[in-house]
């Protein structure tokens, strides 16, 4: 995010867990990750890795333990949900915490994303719904289940 014309992360740096996250998808990405190839500098970043069975917990630890050895400036971010740091994830990667202050405002963040996120000619597409012709939006409610 130091210029607007960086990139976003493209589908094969980010990997958004879930509890039905297989163990090979958690595989090809930490490979993806870890066994150097001439994809550049990239930033791969599992989600909710919180969220990940015991069992694909252990075996992502295990193969990521295998795999760090081939190659030292791997750049992987874990990104979990604070209540739940005690799940298998969060305290097998314990030791790899950095705990992290933005390093921009909250407003060149939301400016950096609605450079990536406008359509350049709205048209009748679901843009037109969103303000200020932006292809993606937040919808949330305090109140759950109430037709968002």
């Amino acid at each position: 995010m130091n210029s607007p014309e960086q990139p976003l992360p493209t589908f094969d740096e980010v990997l958004l867990c879930t509890p039905q996250t297989s163990a090979e998808q958690v595989g090809l990405f930490l490979r993806r990750c870890l066994i150097p190839c001439s994809g550049g500098e990239k930033i791969y970043t599992m989600l909710y890795a919180d969220e990940l069975s015991y069992e694909v917990s252990c075996r992502a630890e295990e193969l990521f333990q295998h795999l760090q050895h081939y190659h030292s400036s791997y750049r992987l971010v874990i990104l979990c949900n604070c209540e739940r740091e005690h799940s298998y994830i969060p305290s097998a990667f314990s030791h790899y915490k950095v705990h992290m202050i933005p390093q921009r405002s909250q407003a060149e963040i939301q400016q950096y994303l609605q450079h990536h996120f406008r359509v350049a000619q709205p048209s009748n597409s679901a843009a037109s719904v969103f303000k200020d012709h932006m292809s993606v939006g937040v919808v949330s409610s305090r109140r759950a289940g109430m037709g968002k």
